[in-house]
């Protein structure tokens, strides 16, 4: 004889569905701030056999839920020439507004 046996009963209980309009969604509590968060991001472009590729990674811990993605492509070749062309001349250009703010100025 089972400890728990199991009891049927006659009684049943009318199923209906429901509307659409009858149905509350319930919405989560607002949080007050997560204990630790942290975003990483991991980007890599290089030119191998004429061809651009680009890999990148992504990591992020928000609210309790960590997430990650990652991406691999190719691109034509003279995107990564492109590429460097920028960023060479970005760093120029904030090298010389720098240089310009500790040039001393002239009487």
């Amino acid at each position: 004889m089972s400890k728990y046996p199991l009891v049927s009963t006659s009684k049943r209980a009318a199923v209906r569905k429901a509307e659409p309009r009858d149905v509350e969604v319930a919405t989560p509590a607002p949080r007050s701030g997560a204990f630790f968060s942290f975003r990483y991001s991991y980007t890599e472009v290089s030119s191998q056999g004429g061809r651009t590729r680009v890999k990148t990674k992504q990591a992020r811990l928000e609210d309790g839920k960590l997430s990650t993605e990652a991406f691999e492509g190719e691109l034509g070749g003279p995107v990564y020439d492109e590429l460097v062309r920028q960023t060479q001349q970005h760093v120029l250009d904030q090298m010389t507004w720098f240089l310009r703010l500790l040039r001393a100025p002239r009487s």
